[in-house]
């Protein structure tokens, strides 16, 4: 929730930057309008909206072989650990989500003692319909503002005076600018602590005078319309929802903008700045995971902090076999051919030529061509650094047929994951090494895992943070090919509770690493906590 509510002020505030530097100006008074009433609303929905396209926080890592591979399977393994907090009553039930409501109801109750204000002027001053408006007299005062299809004047403004306010506030009625401020107080009153709300309703007034007063200079002579401004100071009815004719703060600001020319059409161009920074912002929401969710893929893994245009491509190459499950004869060949340059063998003219060969086919399949795109790449760079040959033995450790036991790779090995559908000797957790089987061992390593979170884990974060319900933390990890517990990393709603659960998995003790082919190598896996916190 914290990271949506700051995600939606950046947006909103970068929607206000751009209104203030590019468009306030401008006399395209509708294209402003629509722009106060679309943007805070776009603010609202970007952070939920997650395009496949750009989710790319956490890589999602593969290994050849088939589908079923990925340590998503790994749920299976790792129970769901449940924290079921009784809170007690001497704990205090004031929570944020307690502000949230107390704030609502605030901001809810004053916007309908506003509202009972305004109906009782209604009920208690004479009205006089005029049209699709009427006019409603207020006694004893120099008030004048909008509200809906009423239109409030004070009986003590002159006649002259009176014409000029009723051109300028019928355009408020006609235009409906009543409801663009409701529906601000409406946003108000959910995201009364969202002080951007305010300034964009601001912004919208503001706005509307700049509209009816283009409006009503089309009626009357400009120089008296200014006298009529510059007057006196009237009284102005601090209400954020009624249009106000006279509020003194802005009489400068209309003047200015009713001596402007018109804004050139070229101008307009200027809106076409929303569609990349909306693009922007998907990319940004998309690529981060607001929900606990985590890609439980499995992998040749390499250190992500260092990544070449090699490098990718190498990846590319394990993509794609993971998404096909199989390698044909003419891809196997491609492959033993980038074998042979990690070997540094038979790098003779026949093994170049087969190689160009290789690159030359016409019709290739998609695995050839990323095979292809990793011998060009090669071949631009001219040699590869100590992270790119790693890479490329890690993944060939996984497509040869004798790729654990070839001391070509060998020193590549930290860099393969093996997922746990396939690892032939699974970690053991201290304690389980009496048990023969596979299944057994890995029942052993579950519950010592879970007991391990449940006596470690800080169940006071819930009276910290102020959590209630059921809080989902997701973790991922390694044993690695050492026994040791690396790559750490967690998804939750609150940084804190994915701060703790990495402490608590980090603390995990030293395991026997599991093995394959009789090499010991990195095993991932998942580990889904589920944090309940059950209020009396």
């Amino acid at each position: 929730m914290f990271q949506y509510v700051i995600q939606t002020i950046i947006f909103q505030c970068l929607f206000l930057i751009i209104y203030d530097v590019f468009l306030k100006r401008e006399t395209f008074f509708n294209w402003n309008r629509l722009y106060l009433l679309v943007t805070p609303i776009i603010a609202f929905i970007i952070p939920f909206i997650k395009l496949e396209l750009f989710q790319n926080v956490i890589s999602k890592e593969f290994v050849v072989g088939l589908p079923e591979i990925f340590i998503g399977d790994a749920l299976e393994i790792s129970p769901n650990i449940v924290f079921n907090l009784a809170l007690q009553n001497e704990t205090s039930s004031f929570t944020w989500e307690s502000v949230f409501y107390i704030g609502m109801f605030i901001v809810a109750f004053l916007f309908t003692y506003k509202l009972w204000h305004i109906l009782n002027m209604l009920l208690k001053s004479p009205k006089i319909k005029s049209g699709s408006f009427i006019i409603v007299k207020l006694l004893n005062s120099t008030s004048a503002f909008s509200f809906l299809n009423y239109i409030f004047l004070g009986d003590k403004i002159s006649r002259e005076e009176k014409d000029a306010i009723l051109k300028h506030e019928t355009i408020h009625v006609k235009q409906k600018h009543s409801w663009d401020l409701l529906y601000y107080e409406i946003l108000k009153i959910i995201f009364w602590f969202n002080p951007l709300i305010y300034i964009f309703q601001n912004r919208l007034q503001t706005l509307h005078e700049f509209i009816a007063d283009a409006e009503a200079i089309k009626f009357q002579n400009k120089t008296n319309y200014y006298q009529n401004l510059l007057a006196q100071v009237f009284e102005t009815n601090k209400l954020s929802f009624v249009n106000s004719f006279f509020k003194t703060s802005l009489i400068k600001k209309r003047i200015i903008m009713l001596q402007k020319s018109k804004s050139k059409k070229i101008n307009l161009f200027k809106y076409l700045m929303l569609f990349p920074v909306v693009l922007g912002m998907l990319i940004l929401t998309s690529s981060m995971k607001s929900k606990v969710e985590l890609d439980h893929t499995t992998a040749v893994s390499q250190n992500s902090s260092i990544t070449t245009p090699l490098i990718k491509k190498i990846n590319a190459v394990r993509h794609q076999i993971q998404r096909q499950g199989n390698i044909s004869n003419t891809e196997e060949e491609g492959l033993e051919l980038l074998l042979q340059i990690v070997k540094g063998k038979e790098l003779n003219e026949t093994y170049i030529n087969k190689v160009n060969a290789f690159i030359s086919r016409t019709s290739k399949s998609d695995l050839e061509q990323k095979i292809a795109d990793v011998f060009e790449q090669i071949q631009k760079q001219g040699n590869l650094n100590n992270n790119e040959e790693k890479t490329l033995k890690a993944l060939l450790i996984l497509t040869s047929d004798n790729g654990f036991k070839d001391p070509f790779l060998k020193d590549a090995m930290e860099f393969v994951d093996i997922p746990f559908a396939l690892i032939e000797e699974v970690p053991i957790f201290p304690g389980c090494e009496s048990l023969k089987t596979n299944a057994e061992r890995a029942k052993c390593f579950s519950q010592n895992v879970a007991m391990h979170v449940n006596r470690n884990f800080n169940i006071k974060l819930a009276d910290s943070l102020g959590l209630k319900g059921r809080q989902r933390i997701n973790v991922i990890f390694k044993v690695s090919n050492t026994g040791d517990i690396t790559d750490v990393r967690s998804r939750a709603e609150s940084v804190f509770l994915e701060a703790e659960a990495e402490r608590v998995v980090k603390s995990l003790p030293k395991m026997l690493p599991g093995s394959m082919k009789g090499e010991n190598v990195n095993v991932p896996y998942s580990l889904p906590i589920i944090f309940e916190v059950v209020g009396k």
